[in-house]
């Protein structure tokens, strides 16, 4: 097997469908390009059945790991896998190892990682607002810091 994937323009698989399934021999998947809209990708079946086995096996030894291993090798592997973690206070990076267990777990049964990219994004931010002193104190100096849900506006205005 060559490149994990390749990129091919979305009007030349629409014209040559047949050519474009067989570069699958080739390739992991297809990256179908379009113009005015998301990029989409094409691969087999199979593949997407392993990937998800894949999945499915990481968040469950992420879960053992966490429950069983000592606090520091768990995250002493997390700062090697997501540097940002460094800036997190220790009772935050608890917290992420906690989130990260559950929404693993449940985005890899509903084999839909969506979750977990988000639940990493959100954490990315947290790292930079406490990376940055200037962000830290203009969001530490709120009385209680999240001040709740925001009311649905009134329809009439």
């Amino acid at each position: 097997m060559g490149a994990v994937y390749e990129e091919l323009p979305f009007s030349e698989f629409l014209h040559r469908p047949a050519a474009a399934a067989d570069r699958l021999d080739k390739v992991r998947a297809l990256r179908l390009r379009r113009r005015d809209a998301g990029d989409l990708a094409l691969t087999r079946a199979d593949q997407l059945e392993r990937d998800a086995v894949v999945v499915d096996f990481t968040a469950r030894l992420l879960a053992g790991l966490v429950r069983t291993e000592p606090g520091e090798v768990v995250r002493r592997v997390l700062r090697e896998a997501l540097p940002w973690v460094a800036f997190l206070p220790d009772e935050d990076v608890d917290q992420l190892l906690a989130e990260l267990t559950t929404v693993a777990q449940g985005a890899a049964s509903l084999e839909n990682l969506s979750p977990v990219a988000v639940l990493l994004t959100q954490w990315r931010h947290t790292a930079e607002i406490h990376a940055d002193p200037t962000l830290l104190e203009i969001v530490s100096r709120e009385p209680s810091g999240d001040l709740g849900p925001v009311p649905v506006p009134d329809a009439q205005r």
